[in-house]
């Protein structure tokens, strides 16, 4: 994505599970990756650690235009919003230093932005302050990818009028940490990318990670990509770094992930109350972080999304154990393969996927086709098709393409979409992230 909107891709884990094995099943992890890789379902790197041990490492797929350079556990990856649990802890080192403080109001730096007397630092952490989230800017993608300055990105928050009154409820919105990155660099006096560096960075050793810039594989930086047609073709859009800053302009690997993640519960890199802090769920969000449940455990981590980029990093405290994924192609839902690999991790039995071809005989494409819309549901989808296949496309956005499943129904998989056709009534059932829409069919 164009960190025009990120979701928790792992909102939950819905599995049985025990207590965590002493040997992650390598074996069965292999065998996922690798028939993710030959049914060309995702491209990226993955890394789980229990007590500073990497347990289990694996790079799959290519990381440049002409498929000569395959990913490697050194690759690094654009980690989208998994850059605001660096930027968070930024925050907390400078409060710790009693140069800030929760209760410090945006205003004192940033009069401009609406409502910014009643809107403090801690609101911001925790997606709190009504700020306009500027990636949902309808003009977004035609600037996004080049500079632009602090003022100009100021200004363009700005001009939005605050969603809702602070602390009054929790919605995510990247210009809190864009924000927050101007805060650190005005208190710093130096660039953000000076300050990680410094504070986070070269503290706990880590080989990997910086600040982004424009990709550059010779630097064994990923591309991303998306699955087009028969093959993997480059993603279009490359977000300039100034634009996210520390909402989303990090570099990282996931080995490098689990040594930060691992570092910041073990009172590296911030002290126990403000880790507490950052801990702290507020509809369902943290300052930083959010809680995944799985079972009777929880993961602490974030997720991240940007420019076909797409990683996650957790930690579960009762095992000590650290995991990272990042990818630079989706082809296949997300929280699938997290499930998967988690499953391998806590002995659950786990049936691999089956990406076999389904007949689809039993379905005529052309009685499909159509524009699909219901009030309760914002955009109107319109259903395509070349005779051998379905595209879907909502309204004001790319088409993506579907997979049959049988039953007259389809997937998208790397957006966790499902549709369902009831060809009689002229109605499409579209669920997504545990919701559910019934769409009639226009005439």
């Amino acid at each position: 994505m164009t960190m025009k909107k990120i979701t928790l891709l792992v909102a939950s884990f819905l599995m049985a599970g025990n207590l965590f094995a002493q040997e992650v099943n390598a074996a069965k992890l292999d065998s996922l990756f690798n028939l993710l890789e030959v049914n060309h379902k995702t491209m990226g790197s993955i890394a789980i650690s229990k007590n500073g041990k990497i347990l289990y490492s694996k790079s799959i797929g290519q990381i440049d235009k002409l498929g000569k350079m395959n990913a490697n556990a050194t690759t690094k990856y654009h980690i989208g919003s998994i850059s605001k649990m660096f930027t968070a802890s930024i925050v907390f080192t400078l409060i710790e230093e009693g140069k800030l403080s929760l209760e410090t109001k945006l205003d004192q730096y940033f009069p401009q932005i609406p409502n910014a007397k009643n809107i403090s630092i801690g609101n911001m952490l925790g997606h709190r302050s009504g700020i306009f989230n500027i990636t949902n800017d309808s003009s977004y993608l035609t600037w996004c990818m080049q500079p632009i300055s602090q003022n100009e990105m100021v200004e363009r928050i700005a001009k939005f009028p605050s969603e809702f009154e602070a602390n009054s409820k929790t919605e995510y919105s990247n210009s809190n940490y864009i924000l927050l990155t101007y805060i650190i660099e005005k208190i710093s006096k130096k660039p953000f990318s000076d300050v990680l560096t410094k504070r986070i960075v070269n503290k706990i050793n880590l080989k990997n990670t910086y600040f982004g810039g424009k990709i550059n594989t010779a630097n064994n930086e990923a591309y991303s990509f998306s699955y087009k047609g028969d093959a993997w073709k480059k993603f279009e859009t490359e977000t300039d770094m100034s634009v996210p800053l520390g909402a989303g302009a990090i570099y990282s690997t996931p080995t490098d992930l689990t040594i930060f993640i691992e570092a910041l519960f073990a009172g590296k890199i911030v002290s126990e109350k403000s880790l507490t802090q950052m801990q702290t769920i507020t509809d369902r969000m943290g300052m930083g972080m959010t809680k995944m449940p799985f079972y009777k455990k929880s993961a602490y981590g974030h997720t991240g999304g940007i420019d076909g980029f797409n990683s996650v990093i957790g930690y579960i405290k009762d095992d000590s154990l650290s995991f990272s994924c990042c990818n630079n192609g989706m082809n296949y839902d997300f929280n699938n393969v997290l499930i998967g690999v988690l499953s391998c991790c806590y002995n659950k039995p786990y049936k691999l996927p089956n990406f076999s071809p389904i007949n689809t005989s039993d379905v005529d494409f052309m009685k499909l086709i159509g524009t699909y819309a219901t009030e309760s549901f914002p955009l109107k989808i319109t259903i395509s098709t070349d005779g051998k296949s379905l595209t879907a496309q909502a309204t004001g956005q790319a088409a993506f393409p579907l997979e049959y499943k049988g039953n007259k129904t389809f997937t998208f998989e790397s957006a966790g979409i499902t549709l369902m056709f009831i060809v009689e009534t002229q109605l499409m059932n579209l669920t997504q992230g545990g919701r559910s829409f019934t769409l009639t069919k226009e005439k």
